[in-house]
């Protein structure tokens, strides 16, 4: 078990833009489980929760940000020991974006493939579909990414009976 404290890994989470779905994961590891999760001081954005995951390792914050805003704040991890952790994030809230993410990516050769789900998440672990049908294309143009963020990517594949692929190769952007 190791000796006993909690470490919060997650050095960062992304921006967001306003009216935009927003997500962003928050891991923690060592100690013991559950961890009790709370935001120990500040507030996250208008519009955005945090919620615990069922192993308790990790916490999703997720929502629609209403305003525009910088938010400070910090989440503490407590392992059932009584030992706590402590991080301090800034998710700064746009206005509108400023970037656009141009995906395209080689065609399935599977040859009943109807369309592709396109998929980005905070850390190449955690994922969330961005498009809300299957794109028959193979070109995909992300314009919900905020400034100073990283951005993971991966795409499946649709065939004619619903099935979806496995995610393809993921790749990692980096938002100026």
């Amino acid at each position: 078990m190791g000796s006993g404290v909690v470490t919060i890994k997650t050095s960062a989470v992304p921006n967001g833009i306003a009216k935009d779905p927003y997500y962003g994961v928050i891991t923690a590891s060592g100690g013991c489980t559950p961890y009790t999760w709370k935001v120990a001081s500040g507030a996250l954005p208008a519009g955005v929760t945090m919620k615990t995951s069922s192993q308790t390792t990790s916490v999703t914050l997720s929502g629609t940000p209403t305003k525009a805003a910088t938010n400070s704040f910090t989440v503490s991890a407590t392992a059932c020991g009584g030992h706590e952790a402590t991080a301090s994030y800034k998710i700064v809230v746009q206005a509108t974006p400023n970037h656009v993410v141009d995906l395209n990516w080689k065609a399935s050769t599977t040859k009943d493939v109807i369309g592709y789900n396109v998929y980005r998440g905070p850390d190449g672990s955690w994922w969330s579909k961005i498009n809300v049908s299957p794109t028959a294309s193979t070109a995909y143009s992300d314009s919900a990414v905020a400034d100073s963020s990283n951005y993971y990517y991966a795409t499946t594949a649709i065939d004619v009976k619903g099935d979806e692929s496995g995610k393809s190769n993921v790749l990692k952007t980096a938002i100026p």
